[in-house]
């Protein structure tokens, strides 16, 4: 493992590997932040990605956890503490299983235990990173959610409830480490291209999403990492306990 300290806020990005997390990774990157790209089995995808932050001169890391294991989130965060110091940006990406079903198909076990995993890992991973942020006096955690919180599709219950439930848990966690200057928010995007909730669109369902879309098309991972980009900088400094809808107008409050 290379020593990579030196300049720059220490962001962590959890499931970092493609999608949506590679972008924010090499966003990140290219905004002088310090990436650690967490992955779980995907350890050549992990490497590429930090192969190409460092091609453009930028600064990562690659390391695994199952962010579900607690003691696996601890080492990681104290492995990325030898390396480069105290995470000071968590972006929670990474994406926990689920069944796609009915309500009348699904069984408690695959709505519960998606609830479950999904409230773990943030869990975990917040508890993780806090005490370093307190220390600092400084913090940025940016949770991933879904359109799907707001707006059911069939078959999406376990995943738009979880994480409806995690930005409630945004909110309480917002609220408890303000006065820290800790900031947390949480960007919940529409459809996205080139991702593996994309894949569960048929094409009739994709088109009909795009045509529901007030920009006429589906998001992609860099329009989503923008909007992380700007909850893990400075310029959100007095923004907290928020929802940003990347969705392209496909919902609207």
């Amino acid at each position: 493992m290379t020593n990579v300290q030196q300049g720059g806020r220490v962001a962590l990005i959890t499931g970092a590997t493609r999608g949506i997390g590679a972008a924010v990774a090499r966003l990140l990157a290219s905004r002088g932040m310090r990436v650690v790209v967490n992955y779980r089995s995907s350890r050549g995808e992990a490497d590429d990605v930090v192969a190409s932050i460092e091609s453009t001169g930028g600064r990562a890391m690659a390391v695994r956890a199952d962010v579900r294991d607690a003691s696996a989130v601890l080492g990681m965060v104290e492995q990325i503490r030898a390396a480069m110091g105290e995470v000071e940006v968590l972006v929670h990406n990474a994406l926990i299983p689920y069944a796609i079903k009915s309500f009348d198909e699904i069984s408690w076990d695959e709505l519960g235990g998606k609830l479950e995993q999904e409230m773990r890992a943030a869990f975990l991973l917040t508890k993780a990173v806090v005490p370093g942020m307190t220390t600092r006096g400084y913090g940025r955690i940016v949770y991933l959610g879904t359109v799907l919180s707001r707006q059911p599709r069939e078959g999406m219950i376990a995943l738009g409830t979880s994480k409806a439930a995690l930005s409630q848990f945004a909110r309480f966690v917002a609220q408890e480490l303000g006065p820290r200057g800790i900031t947390v928010n949480v960007v919940a995007p529409g459809p996205v291209a080139e991702t593996v909730i994309s894949g569960v669109l048929d094409e009739e369902q994709r088109q009909r999403q795009t045509a529901q879309t007030a920009l006429g098309r589906l998001a992609s991972p860099d329009d989503v990492a923008r909007a992380v980009a700007f909850y893990a900088g400075d310029d959100s400094g007095f923004i907290t306990g928020t929802t940003a809808p990347v969705n392209g107008g496909l919902a609207m409050d």
